[in-house]
């Protein structure tokens, strides 16, 4: 009898149904200024755990297996820099444990994961550069030259390039990932913050805080065929963007305006705007319920919509600052 309870025991410890955190899917949510890192049940739109990551956590991405979350870490805005501020946190996404450290170059700010797992690319917002980090043993591989202020980093659902957008020269620099190389720069709307591609891999959709519009990109050619504004609120700030599982429809999160734009692809226009909290920021779908989370960064909290019905139906303390969010389905 002891062996058996010992086998059940050991069999749940490995099974992902036995996570700390229960069930899931589970919303991360890297809140800037405190720090941390909050773990949401999407089951009950509940906080399950606050993580103590660093002084300062911005961008965060959950692995392709769903085992570990990557937050970026970095120094306090105005604050002084101190040993070990610039890095990204590798969170296991069953328990919130940091397991470990990667040096990542100096200020990074948003990262993507490759599909397979094995590389990453992270922004160096003060130094102009994409970081490139072997994952299989946390050595960086290379650091490439981007724009003026890297910002947001996306990769395609191929895995085969990586779109980084540079906020001061309003510019997207296309890297090939077997280089890894740089072998474009596309210029978009002004101050370029985040990027999502389609499903199918055709579109790539870039939203520009400052231009008010969302830069739409023929992928295959790495070339602008054309925008969507959002300017018909003068308080609409564009950052965070999700594409619905069909392609057909875009969430964009507008900083300022304290909404989300939701976008019908076809016609390339603004169908709806949802209030949410206030300055959201980063945005993230969970494709077996269809809930959006966002993350509000001045009131501090998550919004949860439910995109079916285009409402917000609850909201979310967390924690102080809500900047990123990632999905852990």
């Amino acid at each position: 009898m002891t062996i058996r309870i010992a086998v059940i025991l050991l069999a749940c410890m490995l099974a992902s149904s036995c996570s700390r955190y229960g069930s899931g899917p589970w919303v991360f949510v890297s809140n800037e200024k405190s720090g941390t890192v909050s773990v949401i049940d999407t089951n009950t739109d509940k906080v399950v755990d606050r993580i103590q990551v660093s002084r300062r956590v911005r961008g965060i991405r959950i692995s392709p297996d769903g085992k570990y979350a990557y937050v970026a870490s970095s120094t306090p805005f105005q604050g002084k820099e101190e040993t070990g501020d610039s890095r990204v946190d590798v969170i296991d996404t069953s328990n919130g444990n940091i397991l470990r450290k990667i040096d990542v170059g100096n200020d990074p700010e948003q990262l993507a994961i490759s599909p397979d797992g094995t590389r990453m690319y992270v922004s160096n917002e003060d130094d102009g550069l994409c970081t490139v980090v072997d994952l299989t043993n946390d050595k960086q591989i290379a650091q490439l030259i981007t724009g003026i202020e890297p910002e947001g980093v996306s990769i395609s659902p191929d895995g085969k390039w990586v779109y980084v957008t540079a906020e001061t020269s309003s510019t997207v620099t296309v890297i090939d990932t077997s280089g890894p190389t740089v072998v474009d720069t596309l210029l978009v709307g002004q101050r370029p913050r985040d990027a999502a591609f389609s499903p199918d891999g055709t579109r790539a959709y870039v939203s520009s805080e400052l231009g008010q519009n969302v830069t739409v990109i023929d992928f295959a050619a790495h070339k602008v065929i054309g925008t969507i504004s959002l300017a018909n609120r003068p308080e609409n700030r564009p950052v965070g963007v999700a594409v619905s599982p069909g392609g057909s429809k875009l969430w964009v999160a507008t900083g300022r305006g304290n909404s989300i734009a939701v976008v019908d692809v076809a016609s390339a226009k603004v169908v709806n705007y949802i209030p949410v909290g206030e300055r959201n920021w980063g945005v993230g779908l969970v494709h077996k319920s269809g809930k959006l989370y966002t993350a509000n960064g001045l009131s501090g909290d998550v919004s949860v919509i439910d995109t079916a019905s285009g409402k917000e139906v609850t909201r979310i303390k967390t924690g102080e600052g809500p900047w990123g969010i990632a999905v852990k389905e």
